[in-house]
């Protein structure tokens, strides 16, 4: 019998590829195999090439691992699957082997090295801030765009606009309820989230106190390892996710509440990340058992807060973390719906991924523009007031094709909703 191609430290499991009867339902909704037609660009082919290095008959080195990259990780695949194929743990298995068998060429492996050496770390984010806005106000950008290679100028293009005031503001640590005490809920803040997007944290606080909840949302907590996670970096992944449970636990709290859908997804699977850790299963699994999306918390709780009237025509994107990897559809349709005056539109091919997914757009930055112009096209043809979407990810890569539209987080229109302001104030007034 031939060797397998993988090491023995959690490869792809034989009973999961098995599973798999290539029946084809996943090509419609896989973005890859829409863009290129190849079979080995789809979630069949992809795990035949994992069958075939299981068995040990194709080295993990060259095609293998370029179909495996190719991958966005978007996981539509699992949510047309009529046989319940567990693509995402084949996935989360094989990206690891990847990692520590497949040698990079010397600028892939600096620049993906460079990622994970600034996203997850917010003072080292807030560092780049200050650089980033002094780029931006000397005009660099439009030069730059000529000269940068495409991995630098998909950096570049997705670069939110730098607001130094917002990227240092500190989150109170506590947030007493209005009203009757309904829950006490812990805020994982995030790290671009935080620093990029802080006014989508605040609006989550807010939102959440209206809502009878008392917010706790301590300093010392760091990355989750969701980008780590989704790119095959087990080690730093399990690690972040130890200091974040360690971080959390102690809290007296219903919830544990995350508004960045990759996040959600990456705190929900903590069990199954550290399941053959002793020491961390089962405090990995009362973790996870506690984490709500904001919008699925939210469409628990019957609304007490008063909504004001917004007419706007509302365009809602399903984030691929939050509609395909944590099956939240509907719950962040319903919250917007508490809110009177809205009309809320679907998009056409929804379940295609607009072509962030985590870090894939720097490291694919060609792919990810063809996906995200397709989004964008989409977006066009329902004529939106607003568009919605519940990842920051998303929203910077949908920024870019649709700078005309504006975006906001779904917790942002709640909240304008509550103070009785319009949603498009919600920037300008954090």
């Amino acid at each position: 019998m031939t060797d397998s191609s993988f090491d023995a430290t959690n490869p792809p499991s034989r009973e999961l590829l098995n599973d798999c009867v290539h029946c084809g339902f996943c090509l419609p909704t896989c973005p890859t195999y829409q863009l290129w037609g190849e079979e080995m660009d789809s979630p069949r082919g992809r795990i035949y090439l994992m069958d075939l290095a299981e068995r040990g008959e194709i080295e993990l080195e060259g095609a293998f691992t370029e179909h495996i990259d190719a991958c966005l990780g978007c996981m539509a695949c699992v949510t047309s699957c009529p046989s319940g194929v567990q693509y995402d743990r084949l996935l989360e298995a094989t990206r690891p082997q990847v990692e520590r068998h497949v040698p990079r060429a010397r600028s892939d492996r600096w620049f993906r090295n460079g990622i994970f050496a600034l996203f997850p770390y917010r003072r080292r984010l807030r560092a780049a801030a200050i650089g980033g806005a002094l780029y931006q106000k000397l005009g660099l950008p439009a030069l730059a765009a000529r000269v940068l290679p495409p991995r630098l100028r998909a950096v570049q293009a997705l670069m939110p606009s730098v607001r130094i005031r917002s990227a240092f503001a500190s989150l109170p640590r506590r947030i007493r309820p209005t009203g009757t005490p309904r829950k006490r809920v812990a805020l994982l803040s995030g790290c671009v989230q935080d620093v990029f997007f802080h006014e989508v944290n605040t609006a989550t606080q807010r939102v959440l106190a209206a809502e009878g909840c008392e917010v706790l949302t301590p300093r010392d907590q760091g990355c989750c390892g969701a980008l780590g996670l989704h790119a095959g970096r087990e080690h730093h992944a399990r690690e972040q996710a130890k200091q974040t449970i360690a971080t959390f636990e102690k809290l007296p709290v219903d919830n544990i509440v995350v508004n960045v859908a990759g996040c959600g997804s990456s705190l929900k699977e903590y069990g199954h990340l550290l399941a053959d850790d002793p020491q961390w299963r089962e405090r990995a699994k009362a973790f996870s058992a506690k984490v709500r999306d904001v919008t699925e918390l939210l469409a628990e709780l019957e609304p007490q807060a008063e909504r004001h009237r917004v007419e706007a025509k509302v365009a809602y994107h399903d984030a691929c973390h939050l509609g395909h990897a944590q099956g939240i559809r509907e719950q962040p349709r319903s919250v917007l719906r508490t809110v009177p005056g809205i009309e809320l539109v679907d998009l056409p091919e929804a379940e295609l991924c607009c072509g962030s997914a985590g870090v894939y757009n720097m490291l694919n930055p060609e792919p990810a523009e063809e996906l995200g112009e397709r989004k964008a096209r989409n977006v066009r043809t329902v004529a939106p007031e607003l568009l919605v979407t519940a990842n920051p990810g998303c929203l910077l890569q949908l920024q870019r094709f649709l700078d005309d539209v504006p975006m906001l987080h779904p917790v942002q229109v709640i909240d304008a909703s509550i103070q009785g302001r319009l949603p498009t104030e919600a920037r300008m007034t954090e």
